[in-house]
């Protein structure tokens, strides 16, 4: 049998002293020794990533092998590197690593459900990214050290690699070798490198078990009934799906089986600028010994964090195992969704507060994925933006984007799920004019939603974008309901909502291979809005 690249990194490993399956104690001490980083006065570990304070999109890459060839769907988002390529760098990084004193690897596995999830090896040069990996991804009861793993991540944040050379675009790589089942990281120390690597293999993976994996939060109620939220950054996912009265499946990343809901992880990855104990508890309190802070201003005396300093990047990270959350699901799966909640900020003022979607409209605004960024939050937006984001998580589908969605229809259909599209942005005018619609509102519109009450509720069609508005939810105002009423001037309202309709048939336009009937479920530029 051919040597296989696991092989050669079972041989690295045997030359060097690796610890392996090291307690979160065991590994904040090793941290805090080599210099890793330092204890907040949460107890939190608290560490810098140097130039890397966020993915680097443009540095990952697909190995383009036999298996892979015609089953990822190649591009911007998948870029392709050659087998020569990777396995060139592979023994660099290896042999890198063989020449460090210690490493720390440990055993894992993504995916609560048992009949589907993926075990996984992590080797780590640094102990506070085996911290990271131990409190993300779940944690074997008993770890098997024979066990063979369905994925290993090798991570050498401190090697870099040479473009002239090795064929990258920039020092910094992560490269995903579906036939070697391999994620290979260097160059950056950013850790959300390993998490994000593993649901993009879990999002090639599942789709071939009828699985649907999703870039959402999971919660369920006393009775059961399964919700599902879904939202790019700034929409308010975590927040709403934080709800005391529920129990939390999980914040990010999750599977839709034939027997339900389960969390792909173990653990949250929670923004944290501006946090507070006041606006999200949960998270706050959750940041405490074992979790890991991600650039964030600890003061130089008290070593408190200072969550409003901005010094580093607006992308300060917490990451924490899902049991620092006191109503976190274990283990974390349920059943079938009733109820499927998908967050947009819309920051032009045109979307309603709430609105039901029908199976077309769900796979319409699923492959959409729209929010919008607000001027001045990146340098050259003097305007709201408006964002699409495939699925809600473009960076992390292997496989053409009418996959997923045909597999979210079906499941709905099957189900009987409830689809709601839920405006978190402005009304009343865009931003600059409007005003950001009250998370009190928002609270009681998906209250509702999910005990049902708006099922029954009378509805209007909203002439251009097809939304069924609710004419009334228990705590919301009518006027509220519908964005127009909330617009002093009705054709500067008529005007921005035919730009935004403009704007999602442009993005539309590049799914070729979606059902007529999807395509048809957008908005009409044509129309005019008579309410």
């Amino acid at each position: 049998m051919a040597k296989t690249c696991v092989d050669d990194l079972a041989t690295t490993l045997g030359k060097t002293n690796v610890s392996w399956d090291l307690p979160a104690a065991t590994l904040v001490e090793q941290s805090l020794q080599r210099n890793e980083g330092a204890l907040s006065e949460t107890g939190a570990l608290s560490v810098n990533t140097g130039a890397y304070t966020g993915r680097s999109p443009k540095d990952k890459y697909i190995v383009r092998e036999n298996v892979s060839e015609h089953k990822v769907d190649w591009g911007a988002v998948n870029q392709p590197v050659e087998r020569d390529v990777f396995l060139a760098l592979y023994d660099k990084v290896l042999k890198y690593l063989g020449e460090k004193d210690q490493l720390f690897a440990r055993h894992g596995y993504a995916g609560a459900d048992p009949s589907t999830s993926l075990t996984l090896h992590v080797v780590n040069e640094y102990a506070w990214h085996n911290l990271f990996a131990r409190q993300l991804f779940i944690r074997p009861d008993e770890p098997s050290p024979s066990e063979q793993a369905d994925f290993t991540v090798v991570y050498a944040p401190g090697f870099q690699a040479d473009p002239a050379v090795d064929g990258t675009r920039s020092e910094t790589f992560i490269m995903v070798s579906f036939e070697e089942k391999i994620v290979l990281i260097g160059g950056t120390e950013y850790a959300g490198e390993m998490k994000k690597s593993i649901f993009s293999v879990m999002n090639y993976l599942l789709p071939e078990q009828n699985v649907l994996p999703m870039h959402c939060s999971a919660n369920i109620g006393q009775e059961g009934d399964v919700a599902l939220f879904f939202g790019l950054s700034g929409t308010g996912k975590t927040t709403l799906s934080a709800d005391p009265k529920r129990e939390l499946i999980g914040d990010d990343e999750h599977g839709w089986s034939n027997n339900g809901v389960f969390n792909i992880e173990g653990g949250c990855y929670a923004k944290c600028v501006d946090l507070s104990k006041d606006k999200e508890p949960e998270i706050f309190n959750a940041i405490r010994f074992g979790a890991v802070l991600e650039n964030v201003v600890l003061d130089d005396e008290t070593r408190e964090p200072h969550y409003d300093d901005k010094t580093f990047t607006e992308n300060t990270r917490a990451a924490y195992p899902i049991d620092h959350i006191p109503n976190a699901l274990l283990p974390s799966r349920a059943g079938h969704p009733s109820t499927i909640i998908f967050l947009t900020a819309d920051a032009f003022g045109v979307l309603p507060p709430i609105s039901r979607l029908t199976k077309e409209q769900a796979m319409y605004h699923f492959l959409s994925g729209y929010t919008s960024k607000l001027a001045g939050t990146e340098r050259g937006i003097t305007e709201p933006e408006a964002t699409f984001s495939t699925c809600f998580g473009s960076p992390f589908l292997p496989k053409p984007p009418s996959v997923y969605a045909e597999m979210l229809g079906e499941k709905i259909d099957i189900h009987n799920a409830e689809v709601y599209l839920v405006n978190t942005g402005w009304s009343g005018g865009s931003y600059g004019e409007g005003s950001r619609i009250k998370l009190s509102y928002t609270r009681a519109m998906i209250q509702a939603a999910l005990q049902g009450e708006l099922q029954s509720s009378e509805t209007m069609t909203d002439p251009i974008f097809g939304l069924h508005i609710p004419l009334n939810c228990p705590g919301v105002p009518d006027e509220v309901l519908q964005p127009k009423r909330t617009w002093q001037d009705p054709d500067a309202y008529n005007e921005k909502a035919l730009a935004l309709a403009s704007k999602f048939n442009e993005n539309f336009a590049k799914f070729l291979d979606v059902a007529e009937n999807i395509r048809n479920a957008g908005p009409k530029t044509c129309a005019t809005s008579q309410f």
